[in-house]
């Protein structure tokens, strides 16, 4: 399908919806300077995750954790919205989607507007404690990892950002999340590989109960086969014809 046709298509789907959610990925933060770990040249072709992103790593060795994890999160803070954050919070506020269910931890969606978000991975907003489940701004725990190595709660516990790690269950969000797609009329795929499991999953059940899903990416999916519209290219021109397309830009 030619991108035009494409983006029109994807534009007419999304203008006829009642009750869609957006699905996004580590893709749709790359362009606020936010890596994709899983891309070539990524974290995880440099570390391996059960070493240096699991719960067992972490556990076993918190101070190798917070030296590799600790600017990156202060990174993530730091990171502004672009224009794919922006069209997702717009689609929201004209009734054109109910809300984002994201695999990212970068807060970027709720900062960009959007009011309902997913976050099945969890969040840098907070840290908690192991022990004794005390919880803390991340902010104030990232400052103590910079100035101690570790950061510890009061009562001796060592503190875990809010985030899931390798090894870990997936937020509550999810649960919330199967529901959503269950009454879902249409489901916006963004900047996702579609790899990793159970999320990769809302996909096939949105196909299984036949609703639209308009699948955008830069590189190809498992699931690209099964999309009503797919769009191939980069997501922030995406964004943008899109955004155009419903009125949203000029």
């Amino acid at each position: 399908m030619a991108a035009s046709a494409g983006i029109a298509a994807a534009a007419r789907l999304l203008e006829n919806s009642r009750s869609g959610w957006a699905l996004t990925g580590a893709g749709v933060s790359t362009p606020s300077g936010i890596p994709d770990f899983r891309s070539p040249g990524g974290l995880w072709d440099l570390a391996d995750p059960d070493e240096v992103a699991s719960i067992e790593s972490f556990r076993r060795s918190p101070e190798a954790f917070w030296s590799l994890w600790t600017w990156r999160f202060r990174h993530m803070e730091e990171a502004e919205p672009n224009p794919v954050h922006t069209l997702l919070a717009g689609l929201e506020a004209r009734g054109l989607l109910r809300g984002v269910i994201t695999q990212n931890i970068d807060g970027l969606h709720a900062r960009a507007g959007s009011r309902t978000v997913l976050e099945v991975h969890g969040h840098i907003r907070s840290g908690t404690c192991l022990a004794c489940r005390g919880s803390y701004p991340l902010a104030e725990v990232i400052h103590q990892a910079e100035a101690h190595g570790i950061p510890f709660c009061p009562c001796g516990g060592l503190i875990k950002p809010d985030v899931v790690l390798f090894g870990e269950e997936l937020t509550p969000d999810f649960a919330r999340a199967v529901a959503a797609v269950e009454e879902a009329d249409l489901l916006l795929v963004l900047g996702t590989s579609l790899t990793v499991w159970p999320v990769a999953g809302l996909v096939p059940q949105a196909v299984a109960r036949g609703i639209p899903v308009v699948l955008a990416n830069r590189d190809p999916t498992p699931y690209d086969g099964e999309a009503t519209v797919l769009l191939r290219g980069d997501l922030v021109q995406i964004a943008q014809e899109l955004g155009r397309a419903l009125g949203l830009e000029r």
